[in-house]
């Protein structure tokens, strides 16, 4: 059992070491979900913000003389070996640490996880990644890059798309077809959010306004959805996906096929749910044509007709992390992967009206949002992808409402993210 293995690294002394990129919500929250699970300790934190590294640790009691900060790979795995803990402003550094056993990226950002990611490959390390962002955007060459290399690239449990994949797996052992797999929306769509429109409801909730905005306006939503299109090979049944209203006891009708009087058009699409019954949780509908299998089902109250959704009511971020990590170091287990060809992808779409010079904000703010689609179509339309978006230049005016595109912007060429977006569009 995981937990019984985790508990005798503890006991012997070996305990899985941990380094992490970002300090912030998520990450200050991962570690103090660490510090009650025995068998692992997060040994380094790399944050832009040493100040911020510096706190996260003070917040899970560890005293501030046992903290070195350090930006060397001598100086960092000298400390490590002393038994203390390393804060730096490189991600790029715990990859290439004797002392590190596995590295996790905790933050949102595609350029930061990108970095890191490509890091642990090049220096023989497993890679575990909350970083959903990275991976939409660079996450099937990163994926190629670690096979080769024979280290272990994997999206965590916890997030929506984990979730779904553990779902996935579930249903398809059981012989079910999957018709739809999508997550409950938390907050009804709106496209023209920003920080300054969520602000009052971003502070009652304790986050980041621009955090809630990227909630909001959907492109949080559309990073999740094409994370697990990607790795299941299910595609959206139209540009943003449809959306609908549902609960529990309409799902299963919902996401029927059309001939059945859903809105399906074929087996395996993407999509997610508006309404409070379902916010939060993830879900997948399967069709059932064995009448013994459906009348089972049916009298175990997990449906009825030949329509089932199996419905998972939480995920747990961050938190459910601790599970794949453990899975990854003791096993050698993924929890998700991308498909090793395009399916879906995310493209840019201005907020506002857009003036030639202006430079692109980041999710959630106040000059554009995301839109999914199948690949291809993203692809053909020369759209820029989302990932991408963060600091991007414009060098031509776009309305509102219009797609950017890759030759509207001037990127930095010198950022991991870009040069391995234009290799793996090259493969």
């Amino acid at each position: 059992m995981m937990w019984q293995e985790l508990q005798k690294r503890e006991s012997d002394g070996q305990t899985i070491r941990l380094g992490v990129s970002g300090a912030g919500w998520m990450g200050s929250g991962f570690l103090a979900a660490v510090a009650y699970v025995p068998g692992m300790d997060v040994r380094v934190l790399a944050d832009i913000s040493l100040e911020e590294a510096r706190r996260v640790f003070s917040s899970v009691k560890v005293p501030s003389d046992m903290v070195v900060e350090s930006g060397s790979v001598n100086k960092a795995n000298d400390a490590l070996r002393k038994g203390k803990y390393v804060i730096t402003d490189s991600y790029s550094l715990a990859a290439q640490l004797e002392e590190i056993d596995l590295v996790v990226d905790v933050t949102p950002s595609p350029a930061i996880g990108a970095e890191t990611a490509f890091s642990c490959i090049e220096n023989g390390k497993d890679v575990v990644m909350v970083n959903i962002e990275a991976d939409v955007t660079v996450g099937r060459i990163l994926r190629r890059k670690a096979e080769k290399a024979g280290v272990l690239y994997t999206v965590s449990s916890g997030d929506e798309p984990g979730c779904l994949m553990e779902l996935w797996d579930f249903v398809n052992t059981l012989g079910y077809e999957p018709i739809a797999i999508g997550k409950g929306k938390n907050n009804p769509l709106n496209p023209d959010a920003t920080p300054e429109t969520v602000k009052n409801s971003a502070r009652k909730a304790g986050k980041d306004p621009y955090q809630v905005a990227s909630y909001v306006d959907g492109t949080k939503t559309m990073f999740e959805m094409t994370c697990a299109a990607n790795a299941t090979g299910c595609v959206p049944m139209k540009q943003g996906m449809e959306g609908p209203e549902a609960d529990l006891s309409t799902v299963s009708q919902v996401f029927s096929l059309q001939e059945d009087g859903g809105i399906v058009p074929f087996p395996g699409v993407v999509d997610f749910v508006q309404g409070e019954a379902m916010s939060g949780g993830v879900f997948i509908t399967v069709r059932i044509e064995d009448e013994r299998i459906r009348d089972d089902l049916q009298y175990l109250k997990a449906g009825k007709g030949k329509y089932f959704t199996f419905f998972r009511p939480y995920h747990l971020w961050f938190l459910y992390l601790l599970i794949s990590i453990a899975r990854a170091y003791l096993y050698h287990q993924a929890t998700l992967q991308p498909l090793d060809r395009s399916v879906s992808d995310i493209m840019t779409v201005a907020k506002k009206d857009l003036a030639p010079g202006d430079r692109l904000d980041t999710f959630g703010g106040y000059t554009f949002f995301g839109v999914n689609d199948h690949a291809r179509n993203i692809q053909t339309s020369g759209a820029l992808p989302v990932g991408l978006a963060p600091g991007a230049v414009l060098n031509k005016e776009i309305k509102k409402g219009s797609p950017i595109l890759w030759k509207d912007v001037e990127l930095d060429e010198r950022q991991t993210v870009v040069q391995l977006r234009r290799a793996q569009d090259a493969l």
